[in-house]
């Protein structure tokens, strides 16, 4: 067995312990939590700072990696969108070799799980592997085609799903990429493979989703018109984009909406009233870059809802790491306090994914990796502040 100390221990289902013990056996596993003073302190490995459980990523794209500084910032979510879109295509090798890099980076920040999209199968081999707990969303749209959603399911998404299924190394579900790429029949279509776990949806980024369902307008016309995609059959019922979702979406399934960037205090609670299974994603850096703006976090407190934390991909991102979404939460709403953001970054994340049985909490029976941070009294998390991975 292994002996931890720090200043602090937080454990996130439990109130801080100072000074106190945590025991572990060779696998991780939480043995025991307690007072260091019963214990001899040379047995005990001494650290400064605070000891926190594994960082819990719920939104990530690893497949989309070597993107990385392909997109420029700032340019607002459709035009980020056509460039994924152009210039994803690349070498195997290469892609492989980004995916490699970028989980280990993760490893690195103290990520112990992640929330992935697929769209393609060029992540289920490093997935295999196990050197990371993936939730991977097998993600389909089609473009609100309803004409096309047979077709998008039959021979696209089952082809990567079985393939999924036989690489193993994931829990995975059938997911809806946005109400703004995914019609009422495809909706059904998912619906009818998914009977348990975790689903997302990408939820209410650019002001030109909130155009679409509001007032049938906007730049989402032109953009799918560029692919030869017509939108004169879609008809809204002039209500935000996440009322669509959920009109289409199972509310007995873990619902994770992610991004939520225009998402108001109202949308929260038709969400909470329709399902007791939501959480929300928020994945800030991502945001900054594309849209240059941030949800408003006051909503989601005042409300209580189970707020996670996601990185998005590299091709949003300057990196991977959950300890600086938090820390860009912080320099921008500066409210949201430490103990609330290292909840959305743990437990919650957990929970959303079905992961708390093991991780999430510094809790007896679990194994939730340990991490340190190297945080001072006043627990404001600074550019300085760094995160080291224990176990």
């Amino acid at each position: 067995m292994t002996k931890y100390t720090a200043d602090w221990i937080y454990p996130v289902s439990d109130a801080p312990i100072k000074n106190g013990v945590i025991i572990t056996d060779d696998n991780g596993k939480i043995l025991a939590v307690e007072n260091y003073s019963a214990h001899d302190p040379s047995s005990v490995q001494h650290h400064t700072g605070v000891i926190i459980p594994g960082f819990i990523n719920t939104h990530c794209h690893l497949e989309l990696s070597h993107m990385k500084g392909l997109v420029p910032t700032g340019s607002t979510l459709i035009p980020f969108i056509t460039e994924v879109v152009t210039k994803r295509g690349a070498p195997a090798q290469k892609i492989r070799k980004a995916i490699d890099s970028a989980e280990k980076e993760m490893i690195k920040n103290g990520i112990v799980a992640v929330g992935d999209i697929s769209n393609t199968t060029d992540t289920f081999a490093k997935k295999a592997e196990n050197n990371l707990l993936y939730c991977t969303f097998t993600e389909i749209f089609d473009f609100l085609q309803t004409e096309n959603a047979e077709t998008v399911f039959s021979k696209n998404a089952e082809e990567v799903f079985v393939k999924l299924i036989l690489s193993g190394g994931s829990t995975k579900n059938f997911v809806p990429h946005a109400p703004y790429s995914v019609s009422k029949r495809l909706f059904e279509l998912i619906n009818g493979r998914n009977v348990s776990g975790t689903v997302s949806i990408h939820n209410q980024e650019t002001q030109a989703e909130q155009d679409l369902f509001l007032n049938e307008n906007g730049a989402f016309y032109n953009f799918y018109a560029r692919f030869g995609v017509s939108l004169e059959k879609f008809k809204s019922d002039r209500k935000t984009p996440i009322h669509y979702a959920m009109a289409n979406m199972n509310p007995a399934l873990r619902t994770l909406f992610v991004h939520n960037t225009l998402t108001s205090d109202e949308d929260i609670r038709s969400a909470h009233k329709w399902s007791d299974n939501v959480f929300w994603a928020t994945c800030p850096n991502a945001n900054l870059y594309i849209e240059n703006r941030l949800p408003n976090y006051k909503f989601f407190i005042e409300e209580n809802a189970r707020m996670t934390i996601g990185t998005d991909s590299l091709t949003s991102n300057w990196q991977l790491s959950v300890l600086e979404e938090m820390k860009t939460i912080q320099r921008f709403q500066s409210y949201v306090d430490f103990d609330t953001l290292l909840k959305w970054a743990t437990l919650n994340g957990a929970q959303a994914l079905g992961f708390d049985a093991t991780l999430g909490s510094i809790s007896v029976g679990k194994t939730p990796g340990l991490n340190v941070l190297n945080l001072g009294k006043d627990k404001i998390l600074r550019s300085s502040t760094r995160v080291k991975k224990l176990i």
